[in-house]
């Protein structure tokens, strides 16, 4: 996020152009700006685990970089259509704005029934839910009424039967995600995979590593603000310089990190990659939280009292960065690499972080 609205990221074509989209959404809303994104084609990423996964991670973060809630729905849609592509699927609808909800919290699960057709309905309650008011289809874990799954559902989101409840979202930080629990009373759908798809799948760990891009990109949002005002004044002074080389080493690492991670997951691309999601993603968290407290610990009170733009970055951020599952995650990753063999020898694997 610097003076002009460029992205902090290398330019190329695609992202030269999703910049320039981007720019002219200035001012619209999550919902609103997805779907002018999907109708110019800037939504259409490239797969991940298909050669060009970096690109994917790069254009989701450059989205970030410019407003978390947007990313938020913008990432849901293209992880849904990922998905679809996986199970070898196409969109019912080629130009419909699409959520992914996998939330499974004890109070509120959807149970799928077959009917004498051989299509499914759904009935129950789906809880955060991004983007449940603007969106025009979703990709939902459900159940069977015995207990087996989750399958994926695909479903019309403007059909009777499904109904929108906002009222529990109380979120300062992305407060414009239009979130909230999603209530269906018998509505047609159909299943996407067998059960267990959903998490069995080589993308699921990939997604999860885009995530990690888009924490990436807002927190290089947060380091171009403070960049551009060390730029902008005469003497910075040493501590904004001091900041600036904390932000410039902690996200030139991360960097690195998700650069590595796409490349590993383009040579393995049936491979599960949750290691690599695991370390992206405590990395990204951390660090997103460095760079925000150091950048305003420099920056001083101003950008988040006068700068709208900047003020919401901040708010938005700490919110999104909680989709992590902290110190479980950690512990899931140094469980990976206790457990770590190599398949063909069965010999203990290098620790990754072995040059």
């Amino acid at each position: 996020m610097n003076e002009s609205g460029a992205p902090p990221f290398p330019e190329s074509s695609a992202l030269e152009r999703l910049h320039t989209a981007l720019l002219a959404l200035a001012g619209q809303a999550p919902g609103a700006a997805l779907r002018s994104l999907i109708q110019e084609g800037h939504a259409d990423l490239p797969l991940p685990g298909a050669g060009r996964t970096l690109e994917r991670w790069r254009l989701l973060a450059a989205v970030a970089a410019h407003d978390l809630a947007l990313v938020k729905l913008v990432e849901g849609h293209t992880d849904a259509l990922a998905q679809l592509a996986e199970a070898g699927h196409a969109a019912v609808q080629p130009e419909a704005s699409y959520g992914m909800w996998a939330a499974e919290p004890p109070q509120a699960r959807v149970i799928f029934t077959e009917t004498p057709t051989g299509g499914v309905t759904l009935s129950g309650t789906k809880a955060w839910c991004s983007g449940a008011a603007v969106l025009d289809r979703a990709l939902l874990t459900v159940w069977s009424d015995d207990g087996r799954g989750p399958w994926l559902a695909d479903v019309d989101l403007r059909q009777p039967g499904v109904s929108v409840d906002e009222s529990a979202w109380q979120a300062v930080g992305m407060a414009a995600t239009a979130s909230g629990q999603v209530r269906f009373e018998s509505v047609p759908a159909r299943l996407i995979g067998d059960a267990g798809f959903y998490l069995s799948r080589p993308g699921f760990w990939q997604g999860g590593v885009g995530i990690a891009a888009c924490w990436h990109g807002a927190a290089s949002a947060v380091a171009q603000a403070l960049l551009d005002q060390v730029r902008r004044v005469g003497d910075p002074g040493w501590h904004r310089l001091l900041a600036l080389g904390e932000i410039d080493r902690l996200l030139s690492a991360n960097a690195a990190l998700l650069r590595e991670a796409a490349d590993w997951i383009d040579r393995h691309p049936h491979a599960d990659a949750r290691d690599w999601a695991l370390r992206t993603r405590a990395s990204s968290d951390d660090i997103a939280q460095q760079v925000l407290r150091a950048a305003t610990r420099a920056m001083g009170a101003g950008p988040l009292c006068l700068e709208a733009r900047f003020a919401r970055l901040a708010a938005d951020l700490p919110v999104f960065i909680r989709q992590s599952h902290g110190d479980r995650d950690l512990v899931a990753l140094g469980e990976c690499a206790r457990t770590a063999v190599d398949t063909a020898t069965a010999r203990p694997v290098p620790p990754p972080w072995m040059l």
